[in-house]
Formats: C-alpha cells, structure tokens, sequence
C-alpha cells in the first residue's frame, strides 16, 4: 500500500479526536514488545512469558504484514465464505463496520460450504478514512504476534483495494455485554459463578498485557470487548486502541483522550497520560457492571443515577450497603463475604488516585483466592449446560431455566459491536 510510519506517530494529550488524521496508534512505537512462536508454551495462570525470540519491532505497514503471523486472505477468499456478506450471517454491528459469520476449511482456509469445516468471525470495517485504517493496521500488529488463552485469535486479514477485513475465531457466546444485560423471561441471566469466571478469565489476559516481556496498554476494556466461548472461557478483542506502555524512566505515555465513555481513568481524562492503572481502573468499572447488572454510563436511569461509578462508590465502602446495589438477578447465588471481596476489589481498583489501585497480577491473584475458597458458591451453576438452582432469601427453592441452556440458541446479535470509539467526537 506505500503507507510507511517510519518513526512513532506522537500525541498531543487531551486533544480531541474530531480529525480523523491524528494518531492513535503509539502502538507502532520503537518500543513494542511482540511474543510469537508455540501458543501452547503459554500457561493460563500465568501472565509471564518469553520475549528472548521476540522479532525486531515493526515499524512500517509492510514489516507488520510480513512479520505476523496470519493467513493473507483475498476479498473475494472471504466474500465466499460468508456467502457474500449476506445479511442473515451478521454478527454483530458497530461505528467501525459489521461482523459476520463465515466457514473455511481448518487446514487450507479456502471457503467451505455453510455448516462445514472451521467457523470464523469476519469483521469488515467500514471504507471511511485513515483513522480507520490505522486500528485495523494495529490489529494486526498486536494480535498478529501476541498469543494467550485470554485474547481472541486473529486467523488473519484482508489488505485489498480500499478492503480492509480481519479474521477472527469465533466466539459462540457472543459478548459479555449481550449477556448481562439481555433481558427476556425464558431464561436466567448470567450466574455468579460465571460471572467470577469472566472476570478471572479478562483479568488474566489484561495481566498478560501488563507483563514486563510485553508492556501494552489495552485502552479499551469494556463489556463489549470481552468474548466468551462455548465454555465462558473469556478473550479480549478489539485492540484497534493498544498502546505501548512507558519504557525507561518514564512513568507515562501521553496520547489523545480515546477509549469509552464510562470507563476511562479520571486521570487519564484530566491529562492524557495513559499508564497500566487506566485499565485497572477500567476492570474496576466492568467488575462493577457484573455485580450491579447495570451499564456503565445509563442515561435511562433516575438522575443521580446515570454514571455507574458516582452512583455504587458509596455503597462499596460499607459491608452490609453493597448488598443493596448487587444484580437481584442473583439472589441466593452467592456467599457474603465473597459478594463483600468482589466489591472491595472493584473500590480498589476505581481508586481516584492511580497508586492506590492494584496491579492486575494482584487482581488475578484475589480472584483466583475467591475461585479456590467458598467464596464462590459451589454448585451446579459453574458448569455449562446445567439447570440452575438459586436459593432466594425465604430459602426457598425455584428452578429457571439458565442462560447455558438457551445458549445454543443466541441470535447472531448476541456477537459484540465491532467498535474503537473515541471519548470525544
């Protein structure tokens, strides 16, 4: 494409994003830290791996293609498998373009018929300008390279034309935000076992990112980007807004205002200065999401009500308040102290000051105490496909049918939004 960034593109802090030509890939830096090789030397519980054999940084469009690891699909490759981008087969849509479902064959990756071979997720961006173009370019630069149970495959991508296209596993459980804030009378919302298992799941992929071989800011942790598999197994995507972390004796990087309305760092608002605290503190916020079952940012809800954060923080520092705050939806699901940890750890991490929030090593290690100790409730709701059984305050005992068994049966607009949002258009 001749599109060459032969030096870091810098940033003005707290600029607004109403020009698409500004950057927001500091990602494309001197300084990355890429990990390629066998995926099956990563362990799950672990944050920690190997950059000894890490490639010399990419720095040009063409060196990012060339030195990732994926699969270079032509528009018409992947036209045929998702029969033509055919509306019934749409995931997902978005501000940056559409999702959709599409099959190839596991081995040769050419296109198979509907039902047959490999299932994939083709996110197709919208052909409208250079910004565009750059959180498709770091895309590909992150997730060519980085490999971990925790952040969604990238199979490969489509540079054709005016095309831009990326080629995704697919993730059968859609989003975390379809699934808690859905609502329907058939079904059981997500449980509170599954809900811890997230959170462990997300967390251990933001502490990967965090590690000192990697070092990448993740700016854009929210609901919608946190992917569950058939198993609820979570996965980060969308890392159109990645960022290299500081190196040296920095302590910061400064870009310009982006991410989402509700879970950025009030720092990093205030001044642009993006550390790994910003998303801790944007975990706290999606943690908070999963106790509550309310959004981050809700403007349908009663004044005083609308900013998620503002509204729980004086309920978490008191023990007994916190329970007038969580999801009803789970009544009888979950142990006192455990509900009482799971709010500690979301005040901890929505500190106002970035120093009094813990490292996500610290957060993966709570919650994994709470997994291990009867913390989290042990019955039949950790496992997919079961009935759930919750116990309501009167002790009695009522059967719904549960969102693992009407799994299976998720619209295609369960799949997330396909989204990069700057905070201030």
């Amino acid at each position: 494409m001749g599109i060459c960034w032969s030096a870091r593109i810098t940033e003005s802090p707290f600029h607004s994003s109403s020009t698409s030509e500004e950057s927001c890939l500091g990602c494309l830096g001197a300084n990355s830290k890429y990990v390629s090789g066998d995926r099956n030397a990563l362990s799950s519980s672990s944050s920690k791996v190997s950059s000894a054999s890490a490639p010399p940084t990419p720095r040009s469009e063409g060196e990012i293609l060339n030195s990732s690891n994926l699969k270079s699909f032509s528009f018409n490759e992947l036209k045929n498998a998702t029969r033509n981008f055919r509306p019934d087969s749409v995931l997902g849509e978005g501000g940056f373009g559409s999702v959709f479902k599409g099959w190839i064959d596991e081995h040769s990756f050419a296109a198979t018929k509907p039902g047959t071979g490999m299932v994939i997720a083709v996110k197709k961006l919208n052909q409208e300008g250079y910004q565009g173009h750059k959180e498709w370019l770091a895309e590909v630069n992150y997730l060519g390279q980085l490999y971990h149970p925790n952040l969604v495959k990238l199979i490969g991508y489509c540079l054709e034309d005016d095309h831009r296209l990326l080629v995704y596993e697919f993730m059968p459980r859609g989003s975390l935000e379809h699934h808690l804030f859905r609502r329907g009378s058939y079904f059981q919302p997500l449980s509170w076992n599954l809900r811890m298992k997230v959170a462990l799941g997300a967390a251990k992929g933001v502490a990967f990112l965090h590690s000192s071989e990697i070092k990448v800011i993740y700016r854009d942790f929210k609901t919608s980007n946190v992917l569950l598999d058939s198993n609820y197994n979570a996965k980060l995507s969308d890392f159109g807004l990645a960022k290299d972390g500081p190196t040296g004796d920095k302590s910061h990087v400064s870009t310009r205002v982006m991410g989402t309305y509700g879970y950025a760092a009030p720092e990093y608002l205030a001044t642009g200065h993006l550390t790994s605290k910003s998303d801790v503190y944007s975990f706290g916020v999606v943690l908070l999401e999963m106790l509550t079952g309310r959004r981050a940012v809700d403007k349908n809800r009663p004044s005083g009500e609308h900013n998620l954060v503002e509204w729980a923080k004086p309920y978490l520092t008191h023990k007994r308040r916190v329970f007038r705050i969580l999801d009803s939806r789970l009544e009888g699901q979950y142990s006192q102290v455990g509900a009482q940890k799971a709010a500690l750890l979301a005040l901890q991490c929505l500190s106002t000051e970035s120093k009094f929030r813990p490292t996500m090593d610290d957060v993966v290690k709570t919650l994994e105490q709470m997994q291990e100790s009867k913390d989290v409730v042990k019955s039949p709701l950790c496992e997919p496909n079961s009935k759930v059984h919750s116990v309501g305050s009167s002790g009695q005992r009522s059967r719904r049918r549960s969102l693992d068994e009407t799994g299976s049966n998720v619209k295609a607009s369960a799949y997330p939004r396909p989204s990069a949002s700057p905070l201030y258009s």
